[in-house]
């Protein structure tokens, strides 16, 4: 067991992404019961139907599973109310300061660990009293840093500042990527992309063949002045580059965005009018298998890599 696999009690130091669209309670508890550590995504979800997600995420898995909350969410007081009523045991937070829940969650015997893109914020974290932190690079999917800094270079440069456990997200989608964010010092991985493309994420079927057709440059970094996001190129984010290749405001920008995008395109499958987010790794995928499958090749390969290194280097 290392860092992260004890402080979480699972097998593998695997975490789900908490995507909007993606991360139910079905992905959640495939994760969990493949012996990673499955999480809820509260981002896309009210907090009547998030309680619904974490009742049925329970009767599914016995084994522990996570919420992942935007702390910017609206009905955030709902949220950890329900969080903690329903003693979810990890909660991910992201896109906000952690020091306004973390103390509250972890009164209540919650595991936190916070989302962040720079080592600023990580010692933020660190001093906010977290479990954990994530170091997300550039390449990931959804929402994503302002510093646009790559996870090559993102967690050499957090693991120097930080003394808690390290997880690195962005671009990891195989045991092969597993094995060199730990040869980079972390002590688990978050995967969302790789996740978010099996049987058992909730976004919708087209929105998932779309992706596993995707191609190097098939996504690129949008939306940056009210918050960077990675998107599939279709006439959605056209219509934000046009935009933005001459000079619309971030006022403009949010009345382009509107309402409802990411539920248009990712969970309804309307591949042209609908934000389509998802990370550069995609163009890796070409298949939609099982979770269990998923995690069974990734730890498989990440152990038949530290063969292939120790005859490199023999």
């Amino acid at each position: 067991m290392n860092k992260i696999t004890s402080l979480f009690e699972i097998k593998y130091p695997i975490v789900s992404g908490g995507m909007v669209w993606c991360s139910g309670w079905r992905l959640a508890s495939a994760v969990s019961n493949a012996g990673g550590l499955g999480l809820i995504g509260a981002g896309s979800m009210h907090p009547e139907v998030l309680q619904e997600h974490i009742v049925k995420c329970k009767n599914a898995t016995n084994k522990p599973f996570g919420v992942n909350i935007p702390l910017l969410y609206p009905e955030i007081e709902a949220i950890i109310k329900i969080v903690i009523e329903q003693k979810v045991p990890v909660v991910f937070t992201s896109a906000g300061n952690p020091k306004t829940w973390t103390q509250t969650l972890k009164k209540e015997g919650i595991k936190v660990a916070h989302v962040v893109s720079s080592s600023k914020f990580a010692l933020k974290c660190q001093d906010a009293g977290v479990d954990a932190v994530v170091a997300e690079g550039f390449e990931a999917g959804g929402h994503n840093g302002a510093e646009e800094t790559t996870t090559m270079v993102l967690i050499p440069q957090v693991r120097q500042v930080l003394d808690i456990p390290l997880i690195a997200a962005g671009g990891i989608a195989t045991g092969e990527g597993m094995l060199a964010a730990f040869a980079l010092g972390v002590q688990g991985v978050q995967i969302g992309t790789r996740f978010a493309l099996t049987q058992e994420s909730s976004a919708s079927e087209e929105f998932k063949n779309r992706c596993v057709n995707l191609n190097e440059g098939d996504t690129m970094l949008a939306l940056k002045k009210i918050g960077a996001t990675r998107l599939i190129k279709n006439e959605f984010y056209n219509q934000v580059k046009q935009a933005e290749d001459k000079g619309a405001t971030a006022e403009q920008l949010k009345e382009l965005l509107g309402k409802g995008k990411s539920k248009k395109g990712i969970f309804e499958g309307d591949l042209e009018n609908g934000e389509l987010e998802i990370g550069q790794v995609a163009s890796l995928i070409k298949d939609l298998p099982t979770v269990q499958e998923v995690v069974e090749n990734i730890v498989e390969h990440f152990n038949q890599g530290i063969g292939k290194l120790d005859k490199i280097l023999m």
